[in-house]
């Protein structure tokens, strides 16, 4: 005991001694608890939500500066090669092979789950399901690390970083949120975590594209079914802070427009042969895309038919595509051979794919049909330009830096065959006779095919970190220039004589119409607007999305639901308003009747024999009466035309309330630990939750799964009269739901 007391004296003494000057320690730590209470008068949501959207935006900026100079690695290399034929190949090759074998073996040995872009398991989380892993700090550097090295690959696996950096932006709330309880001394509960995650959506687009509102409204629009607008302002004060960055960082390494942007690998116009580009330094903030499209007299009003049927094809292409992606990748994890490489050994299925796209985009090979040099930003800047390239490809090529558009060219082929070929080898061709057909055609004639996929849904499968917005985004846009320029050729004067058709336009309105379609989103429009400063372009941009979007949400999936239901993701899917057959299903037609439960009166036996019973349960209903512990009795199932239901038993056990697992453990510790005969009773012991929502066996399935959605709940009990019938799981819903769907 003596020895103890030394001990503590010892121990208090030292620390006096290490803390001199006690009054002005006091003094400090006085003045910054006031300072702290000053600065969180007006909440401290403020400063962490600007504090997520500067961190982001200055990630997605190195990223892009990296990226950029490690792109510029590999142009120095493939061009000092010479002509020599082999050497060229292999430095064209090797370069993004290595890259993205690397992006592979780093991010899966850390966590798998840092592969693709983590939009689905996001949208999973926001629903209520918990996944811890891919939201880890380690997940973080996987993530970070393997992206850079696949943007730095370039055009050859055509993948960008918006859902990457969704997923980042997500991960860095969620340790911000943790730093907030530090600071603040709250307890941070699953609502404030969402409020952060929600924020973080909308941050992760906004420092892409620089575009604050769209990157709110897409996130609205993509990542959850239903949204708070409490949560508005969240995310338009984090996302304007980190669109604000990510464009002044670009001001003041003078270097806008050329080092930032998805993927970060673009350079400034081709001007140079040699490596080092002059740079174009500028002022002040500007559009991300810089586009320099008439405004005195943007389109015609009759070219709305056209930006309709722009609308039209993107829709039905983005359906086949749809299809055509989602069955290749749920071949691939089918495939004995496939799916025992990705298991085993992923970066060599990695350098497979890879190989096989940088083959087949090598410049003196197909590549030269395809502008197989230029990088994601260059293609978006080449398909923007304001010109007609069937009329400029007449007049002779100015002095001073080649423009981006000329890439296109080619001496024996048109810039139709060019564009057309850029379309079969990144997405396909529809055999004949679909376009009559509409969508499910074009699904139906897909599915005869299923060997034919291509480069941008091949690259989809690859298990690194990456994006596949950006990609579509460019293929729409694409697709839009196409179909400029055949307009313009079919009007040479304009519809409006005077009034020249801008292909340009028309790039836009297919950027966003396709995009819309794949992601089943209708703030594309916005988007591409916003990132191209031509907001005069609206009205047409928004139709084409419009219409796009009505071929393809009525038949197929968004690319996101696609992907979580070949993961199995835990994700309860919408219900469409118009399937009417929801609100005729009765919850006592597909509830379970078969509920593990303890009576109040539950002793230390019949406690055991439920845990050991239930061992998945997280809580336990506690029932009023005794001896009906068991199971619940059976509820005969009435017919969805009965107008009353059928009679059910009578003194069926009343429920009180659900006790949780842990409560049971440690009243079962308690009375082992305690060495005497096992005595008390759930309900003497226990915290017993009251159960604050209940459905009834006649609730229908369409309101039912509203709940679950709006309240992102995991379970509900059923009662009639309070007396507990059966219960509800996310999994009988979604089981209950695809059966409606399909006519079951």
């Amino acid at each position: 005991r003596e020895e103890e007391e030394e001990a503590l004296e010892r121990v208090l003494v030292c620390e006096k001694s290490w803390h001199p000057c006690p009054r002005a320690q006091r003094r400090l730590q006085g003045c910054l608890g006031f300072v702290q209470r000053q600065l969180f008068r007006v909440g401290e949501d403020w400063y962490f939500l600007c504090a997520l959207g500067v961190l982001m935006a200055m990630i997605s900026f190195m990223t892009d500066l990296i990226v950029f100079r490690l792109y510029e690695a590999h142009r120095w290399l493939y061009r000092e090669i010479g002509d020599y034929a082999v050497l060229k190949y292999l430095s064209w090759t090797m370069y993004p092979v290595a890259l993205a074998a690397f992006s592979t073996g780093f991010s899966q040995s850390i966590t798998p789950h840092s592969a693709g872009s983590g939009i689905p398991e996001l949208q999973t989380i926001l629903t209520g399901v918990v996944l811890e892993d891919y939201l880890a700090i380690k997940n973080f550097g996987a993530k970070v690390v393997g992206l850079v090295c696949t943007l730095a690959c370039g055009s050859t696996v055509f993948l960008g970083k918006v859902g990457p950096s969704v997923h980042i932006s997500a991960m860095l709330a969620a340790y911000l949120g943790k730093m907030r309880t530090l600071v603040t001394k709250e307890y941070e509960d699953k609502f404030k975590q969402n409020e952060m995650l929600v924020a973080a959506q909308a941050v992760g687009v906004a420092a892409v594209f620089g575009a604050p509102i769209s990157g709110v409204l897409f996130s609205v629009e993509v990542m959850a079914s239903h949204f708070a607008v409490r949560d508005y302002w969240r995310g338009f004060f984090a996302a304007t802070c980190g669109a604000f960055v990510f464009r002044l960082l670009a001001v003041f390494n003078s270097e806008q427009g050329d080092t930032a942007g998805e993927g970060g690998t673009a350079q400034p116009p081709r001007c140079p042969p040699g490596p080092n580009a002059p740079l174009l330094p500028t002022e002040t903030i500007i559009a991300l895309y810089r586009t320099d499209l008439k405004l005195d007299f943007p389109f015609d009003l009759r070219e709305t038919f056209f930006f309709l049927t722009l609308g039209l094809v993107c829709g039905v292409v983005a359906c086949a595509y749809l299809f055509c992606q989602r069955w290749l990748l749920g071949y691939v994890k089918k495939n004995k051979f496939t799916s025992k490489l990705l298991r085993t050994d992923a970066p060599l299925y990695t350098v497979l794919v890879v190989l096989l796209l940088a083959s087949i985009t090598f410049p003196p090979g197909l590549g030269q049909f395809m502008a197989s040099q230029l990088t994601m930003k260059e293609y978006l800047v080449s398909l923007f330009h304001n010109g007609t390239w069937g009329e400029l490809a007449h007049e002779a090529p100015a002095a001073g830096p080649r423009p981006l558009w000329r890439e296109w060219g080619h001496p024996s082929v048109s810039f139709f065959g060019t564009l057309a070929f850029f379309l079969l080898m990144k997405v396909g061709t529809v055999p004949g006779g679909v376009c009559g057909e509409g969508a499910q055609g074009a699904c139906r004639a897909a599915a005869l095919h299923p060997l034919q996929f291509w480069m941008l849904i091949l690259a989809t499968t690859l298990p690194l970190p990456a994006g596949y917005f950006m990609p579509i985004f460019v293929y729409g846009a694409a697709l839009g220039r196409l179909a400029g320029e055949t307009v313009a050729v079919l009007f040479p004067q304009g519809i409006t004589t005077g009034y020249p058709v801008v292909p340009a336009g028309y790039a836009l309105a297919g950027a966003a119409a396709f995009s819309g379609a794949v992601t089943h989103s209708v703030s594309t429009a916005l988007l591409a607007c916003e990132a191209t400063g031509q907001l005069a372009w609206a009205l047409p941009v928004t139709a084409a999305v419009l219409a796009a979007n009505a071929v393809a949400q009525k038949w197929q999936p968004s690319f996101y639901a696609g992907t979580i239901i070949v993961k199995r993701l835990p994700y309860l899917p919408p219900i469409r308003s118009r399937h009417i057959a929801s609100f005729h299903v009765l919850v006592e037609e597909f509830m379970s009747r078969q509920v593990p439960v303890l009576a109040r009166t539950a002793a230390f036996g019949e406690v055991l024999a439920a845990l050991m019973a239930a061992p998945d349960a997280a809580d336990f209903p506690v029932l009023e009466s005794a001896g009906r512990a068991a199971r619940v009795p059976r509820v005969p199932p009435a017919t969805c035309t009965a107008l009353h239901p059928t009679p059910v038993p009578t003194e069926l056990p009343k429920l009180v309330g659900t006790v949780s697992r842990t409560e049971l453990v440690a009243f079962l510790q308690s009375h082992s630990n305690s060495g005497e005969k096992p005595a008390g009773t759930v309900g003497d012991n226990c915290t017993i939750e009251p159960v604050m929502l209940q459905l009834s066996p006649w609730t229908s399935l369409h309101q039912t799964h509203q709940l679950f959605e709006l309240l992102k709940l995991q379970r509900l009990f059923v009662t009639r009269g309070g007396e507990l019938v059966g219960a509800v799981t996310r999994a009988e819903v979604r089981a209950a739901r695809g059966d409606t769907q399909h006519g079951v």
